[in-house]
């Protein structure tokens, strides 16, 4: 899994005019191709009497999955652009559709180029750009003589944290950064001088700043 990666925080979209024609940027986080698929499918049929839908998407840790389409607009003047923009933006897992409603002036194929890459790119500031942050659970179990003094540590540390369990000891679902998961868990040895027991849980992504 990737420590860190940008991707759009949900469906959107946004719609420019070029020259009378209708440009409608949408966009969608998605996790497979099947599901970028659908949503292509599904805006297709939302927009059946559209001129174009052109779309393109890119799928997985190492953009494994890019596909394009033109949808009938002169070749390389619709999908390339629109993928070029999620490749430039440098986001995974999202995928673009941009409907053309012609407005009967043509544009050539820069000014198509160029159309549909604004379209992309207003799908994006639609969709919400946000970078997802990988994070290691870490279930602390301490006495609770220790809670005061590790939940002010964690808050100076800026460590972030989930919801706590009471029972015969206390339990703190901790969330550290994946990649500084072993050194948390050194430095909370140090802490509590070796009184708490750590067990690891789920790999988390939580979006950054948030």
């Amino acid at each position: 899994m990737l420590e860190r990666y940008r991707t759009v925080r949900q469906a959107g979209e946004k719609e420019i005019v070029i020259k009378k024609s209708r440009f409608i940027g949408q966009i969608k986080p998605v996790e497979t191709e099947e599901e970028a698929v659908a949503f292509i499918e599904e805006i297709k049929k939302r927009h059946w009497n559209a001129t174009h839908n052109c779309s393109a998407y890119m799928i997985g840790e190492r953009d494994e999955i890019q596909k394009q389409s033109d949808d009938g607009e002169p070749s390389g003047t619709a999908g390339k652009p629109i993928l070029e923009v999620i490749r430039n933006q440098g986001l995974k897992n999202v995928a673009i559709v941009v409907t053309r409603y012609f407005g009967g002036i043509m544009l050539g194929a820069g000014g198509l180029i160029r159309a549909y890459t604004d379209g992309a790119v207003a799908a994006t500031e639609a969709g919400e750009v946000i970078t997802r942050v990988l994070h290691r659970e870490i279930f602390v179990e301490l006495d609770y003589t220790w809670l005061g003094k590790v939940e002010n540590e964690l808050r100076n540390r800026g460590v972030r944290t989930g919801e706590t369990g009471f029972a015969d000891k206390v339990t703190l679902r901790c969330l550290p950064l994946e990649g500084e998961s072993d050194a948390f868990a050194a430095w909370m040895t140090d802490l509590t001088q070796g009184q708490a027991k750590m067990t690891e849980g789920e790999k988390v992504y939580f979006i950054e700043g948030e």
